[in-house]
Formats: structure tokens, C-alpha cells, sequence
């Protein structure tokens, strides 16, 4: 089967989770399924290829998974991108607009070299401000953006634009599998 096609049979959508009107997209089932998740992490190590990389950050709080997996998949080093107070390094911090207020993001100051090539993960695309926020905090911590990967974009809610308009090139945002849109 077509790994987009054995994604979307297996993500299960959770009706009014969090809250009333959200149709959750519960990944939770690709991580009960030892070979799809493999499938799944060897895929979006190779949305980019493996050479466009010299890290890996991954997002809180699902996108550590991905994150940590496609880091040792591809030998290259991990680090993740964490709410605030999680981290006990000295770590820089980015604020970014949630639909009712304002999130932060933090990494440690020393993630990564300066200069590398970052692949930033996390498990799902929808209005992009996290995502967008953890790209600028790799241009902060003075690193290339080598792409943002997700294992599902949900496209109704047009997150590729904040990753857009934080300078990330349309060909560097890329999703295994896409809901809507």
C-alpha cells in the first residue's frame, strides 16, 4: 500500500477534540505500528534527502518522536524545540500568535553549529505559527533551514502561509500525507 494511502487508513480523526468543532487527526496509531512508523520516519528523512541535513529539531511535543527517530535513522544530531521552563540550558526564546493569545518556543543557545543545515519536524501542519516560530529560531541561532517536514498537513487551515512569510521556500515545506485543501 501507498504509504500516504496506509497513513491516512490508520490516523484516526477524533470528533470535537480539544474542543467542540475540531476534528482531531490522532497520529497515535502509526506509533502502534512498529513498520508504518519505520516507513513513516525513513520517509520524511528522505523528503530532503539525508545530505541536505546537519540536524534535526524536532517540536514538542509529537514532533520529538519524529524528530529523535529521523536523527538516528540518519545519523546526524537531535535536538527539540520545547515550551517554556522545559529546557535546563541557556536558551533563546520566540514568541509567536495563537488564535486566542500568544505561545512561545524555546531551544538551547547551543543546539547546533552555526552555520548547519536544520531539518525541523513536527507531526502536523495546520496554521503554522509553531512550526514558523521554530524557524526563526534556528535563523537566531544563526543555522540554515534545510526544510520543515510533517507527516500530515491539514491544508484547509493554510498553515504553509506563516512558514512562507518566515522565508521558508514553498519547495522546503513538505507533508507525507494531506487532509482538505
Amino acid at each position: 500500500m501507498e504509504l500516504a494511502e496506509a497513513l491516512r487508513h490508520r490516523i484516526r480523526t477524533i470528533p470535537d477534540f480539544p474542543k467542540p468543532g475540531i476534528a482531531f487527526k490522532d497520529i497515535t496509531p502509526i506509533l502502534q505500528d512498529p513498520p508504518l512508523l519505520r516507513r513513516c520516519v525513513v520517509a520524511l528523512g528522505e523528503l530532503f534527502g539525508p545530505e541536505a541535513f546537519d540536524a534535526v529539531g524536532g517540536i514538542e511535543s509529537r514532533g520529538l518522536i519524529f524528530g529523535a527517530l529521523i536523527a538516528q535513522e540518519s545519523e546526524r544530531p537531535f535536538f527539540p524545540f520545547r515550551k517554556p521552563g522545559k529546557l535546563p540550558w541557556r536558551c533563546l526564546r520566540e514568541s509567536y500568535a495563537l488564535e486566542y493569545g500568544e505561545n512561545t518556543l524555546e531551544m538551547h543557545e547551543d543546539a547546533f553549529t552555526p552555520g548547519s543545515r536544520v531539518l525541523i519536524v513536527d507531526d502536523l501542519l495546520a496554521t503554522g505559527g509553531t512550526a514558523a516560530a521554530a524557524a526563526r529560531l534556528v535563523r537566531r541561532g544563526k543555522g540554515e533551514i534545510a526544510g520543515v517536514a510533517f507527516v500530515v498537513e491539514l491544508a484547509f487551515l493554510s498553515g504553509r502561509g506563516p512558514l512562507l512569510g518566515a522565508g521558508i521556500a514553498e519547495n522546503r515545506i513538505r507533508s507525507l500525507v494531506s487532509f482538505g485543501g
